[in-house]
């Protein structure tokens, strides 16, 4: 929310001994990226304002190619801001940052980094309860990166299919079955054509993951059972800590819907276990904790009443 991003009155240029290197960028970035796929949300939060400062300080300091590269490291940091903060539930603050990241990735006409952000813009608007708007922002994104998928690289490759996941998951929402399926096969021609579960571009894109949005999609649109029979089935090993938790905390909110609440209690415990600090922060573990405390017929277990207090939803 700094106002020098949002005025005229912005800081003074740089000085040369103030501007970061660009490979300390890239180091930093990068960091940054491998800790929230490790569930180190904590770590992340802390230190995702610095990185936005340098990228910005860079940003206004470098010329030429290193601008662009400079740019393009801002782009998707404030990628990482926005999704962190869908994480959180703070769709406000997540729509600004996916908005800024847009704005200095277009600027540097790398598709790969500009369809990155489409894909964060569009989870922005999901969170937002935006889902026509996102539907229809994937679709013009995917046209826009289609010029560049005949002889496409792995990271161009994974950066569509994971659009086509975004917009699976916003057609569910509005309850399209045939706009999801249709999205949800083309996630599913660009993991066969990767070939493999891969991290390009931090996307954890690949079969696995087309597998995990079948899940995802089947439950918002009401076929839990689908969901409980594909979910359980699904290995995610292969995949970033953050994506695995995820995956738990979706099949942890199907048996609960199924007033499969032990199975539900279970999963999402299991799940602690990975990854406690993104099972804490989490809004969907902690609106599931919050549900069953409220639901509770009689006084809550003690197991239940300890998770609720990790969480911060029960003092």
């Amino acid at each position: 929310m700094d106002y020098r991003q949002i005025t005229p009155f912005g800081a003074d240029r740089p000085a040369a001994d103030d501007a970061p290197t660009l490979a300390q960028l890239d180091r930093d970035l990068d960091d940054m990226w491998t800790a929230y796929q490790a569930a180190s949300f904590g770590y992340v939060t802390a230190r995702l304002p610095s990185l936005l400062a340098h990228a910005q300080a860079a940003a206004e300091y470098y010329n030429g190619d290193d601008l662009m590269h400079a740019r393009r490291v801002l782009g998707l940091a404030y990628q990482l801001a926005a999704t962190q903060l869908t994480k959180l539930g703070e769709a406000e603050l997540a729509w600004i940052a996916a908005d800024r990241g847009l704005n200095a990735a277009r600027t540097t006409g790398d598709p790969v980094v500009t369809g990155s952000l489409y894909r964060s813009v569009t989870h922005a608007l999901l969170s937002a309860g935006r889902y026509s708007e996102a539907v229809r922002l994937t679709e013009r994104a995917a046209g826009y990166l289609e010029a560049n998928l005949s002889q496409p690289t792995p990271e161009l490759l994974s950066i569509h299919g994971t659009l086509f996941l975004a917009s699976s998951m916003a057609a569910s929402r509005n309850n399209d079955r045939t706009a999801t399926r249709a999205f949800l096969d083309a996630a599913d021609e660009s993991a066969k054509r990767l070939g493999h579960d891969a991290n390009h571009v931090w996307t954890a894109f690949g079969p696995t993951n087309v597998a995990i949005h079948r899940v995802a999609t089947a439950a918002e649109l009401g076929d839990v059972q689908v969901a409980i029979d594909l979910g359980p089935r699904i290995d995610t090993a292969p995949l970033p800590m953050e994506r695995r938790v995820r995956h738990a905390l979706e099949v942890a909110r199907t048996y609960s819907r199924r007033n499969r609440v032990d199975d539900a209690q279970a999963t999402l415990l299991d799940a602690e276990q990975l990854a406690p600090e993104q099972v804490r922060y989490h809004f969907l573990s902690r609106e599931l904790v919050l549900g069953w405390i409220r639901q509770q017929p009689g006084k809550p277990s003690t197991v239940l009443v300890g998770l609720a207090r990790r969480l911060n939803v029960l003092s």
